[in-house]
């Protein structure tokens, strides 16, 4: 079971920092860039679905 959390957390963390690096990256905001990591994984797939 606690192998199924830590990739659970992994998996979080990565979407996090994914969310935060594309948000950087396309609007150069600390602000958007904190809102998009909260949100995670719901940013990455917008953004993919909306600009790719």
């Amino acid at each position: 079971m606690a192998r199924h959390q830590d990739a659970a957390k992994a998996g979080i963390g990565f979407g996090v920092a994914l969310a935060i690096t594309i948000s950087w990256s396309a609007n150069k905001s600390i602000l958007w860039a904190i809102v998009h990591g909260v949100l995670s994984w719901f940013y990455v797939i917008y953004y993919a679905i909306r600009y790719h």
